[in-house]
């Protein structure tokens, strides 16, 4: 019997959860200010809710599989379907814009490489029922304030931002044909991972001419300010680069604007988004996406049949885990030990004096251990020093003078004649013994 998880899957042990923990913690915290709220779905699906938006091919990449009842079913590698399909059954009832999040576990069947897996969990964030580019500006705030609420700054992390309707103009613009423009779009989307002469001979073979090929390799180092000077006035992209140019001034306002790069070699698919999307990327460039969006204002009708403008991102925890822990920012999650409660001098198993302490220290919401078995008094601090207790509270029923003392490094003993002398001290000390 193997003792290792499969390939691509991970064992959370206490410390690793805590961690995750400290992910969720922050993404839930941060996407609830913003006024979303949490739903889920079931993490196995009929499988033509898949094919039906990414096609037969996608079957390969997915774990799938004829359950009880012949029904093709697969465990659920993305939210988005699921997500369309509960809007599409509820849309006539749902106030819009509709602002929902949700922490699903995600699969898929691939080659696992550094920053992907097999599983992971993904905050996905979404808004239905606007179209106008506020709610882009909204989207791409929400996911950057998580990067600040994580400890990072915009010396470590970049937004990556174009539009599928201002490149569709520029393409336009330059004469290519529309039929042209996926093969176009392929090229852009793998300038930084192939060789120059690649990417011409790529454009060459879609029929692109030399001179307007070099304009395409010419994208990316392309900033808003000159693609503006240099198109803004052609009549396919003018409302286009004007209505870019305002979500900018949005996220400028929202206080993001240092964060975001203008990038017409962000594609995000062919199929799937229409307008502004974007990604987020270490500055170093050591590691891949930690997030990526737009919207997709087609989908939901071609998924769920509701006809509504969408946009939102997924930010996957496995990238953004490494991320955090290369720039010594991770954090735990995990709950400190507030007290250890021993029984003195040399008490029987299962003390009494100690469980009622423990007992009544728990329901004000205190953190408390203490031994499970008889043991000296040395032994049981011992225990509760190896355990990071923060204070130890000595219980001593044959004291009359202090039944209860607690100690703590740094501070003097401090006596309780009674248990609700105790407990009241502690409820109004909490946190600052941990």
């Amino acid at each position: 019997m193997s003792h290792k998880p499969l390939p691509g899957f991970r064992d959370f042990y206490p410390d690793q959860f805590a961690e995750r923990a400290h992910i969720f913690d922050t993404w839930r915290r941060v996407v609830r200010r913003y006024a979303f709220q949490e739903y889920d779905g079931p993490p196995l699906e009929p499988l033509e809710l898949y094919t039906q938006k990414s096609g037969e091919e996608i079957v390969t990449q997915l774990y799938n599989f004829v359950d009880k009842g012949d029904r093709p079913v697969a465990m659920r590698p993305e939210m988005t379907p699921t997500f369309a399909r509960m809007v599409g059954t509820k849309a006539q009832t749902l106030r819009k814009p509709v602002r929902w999040f949700s922490l699903p576990q995600l699969f898929r069947y691939e080659r696992t490489q550094k920053g992907r897996l097999r599983e992971h969990f993904q905050l996905n964030v979404d808004i239905v029922g606007e179209a106008d580019v506020l709610a882009d500006a909204e989207l791409v705030s929400v996911a950057i304030e998580i990067m600040r609420a994580l400890g990072l700054t915009h010396t470590d992390v970049r937004a990556r931002v174009s539009d599928r309707r201002l490149l569709n103009g520029l393409l336009e613009h330059l004469g290519i044909a529309e039929d042209t423009w996926p093969a176009v779009y392929a090229v852009l989307d793998k300038l930084e991972r192939q060789p120059r002469e690649v990417s011409a001979e790529k454009l060459a073979e879609a029929g692109v001419d030399t001179q307007t090929a070099e304009v395409i390799l010419g994208f990316a180092t392309l900033d808003f300010a000159t693609m503006q000077a240099r198109y803004g006035e052609a009549p396919a992209v003018k409302p286009h680069a004007e209505r870019f140019a305002q979500y900018l001034a949005h996220c400028d306002a929202l206080g993001v604007g240092a964060w975001m790069q203008f990038d017409l070699t962000i594609v995000r698919g062919l199929a799937y988004y229409t307008g502004i999307v974007f990604e987020l990327f270490d500055n170093v460039g050591e590691f891949r996406a930690i997030c990526g969006g737009g919207r997709y204002d087609t989908l939901l009708k071609s998924l769920g049949g509701t006809d509504l403008p969408a946009l939102g991102f997924g930010m996957g925890d496995v990238v953004l885990g490494e991320l955090l822990r290369a720039r010594g920012l991770m954090q735990s999650a995990a709950v400190p030990l507030q007290y250890w409660v021993a029984e003195a001098p040399d008490a029987p198993a299962a003390p009494a004096g100690a469980l009622r302490t423990a007992s009544a220290l728990r329901t004000t919401g205190c953190v408390v251990e203490y031994a499970l078995r008889a043991q000296k008094l040395d032994k049981q601090l011992e225990a509760g020093r190896k355990a990071g207790a923060g204070a130890f509270v000595i219980v001593d029923p044959s004291s009359t003078d202090a039944p209860w003392r607690v100690r703590r490094a740094g501070h003097d003993d401090q006596t309780f004649t009674t248990l609700e002398a105790l407990v009241a001290w502690a409820s109004s000390h909490s946190g600052s013994h941990a």
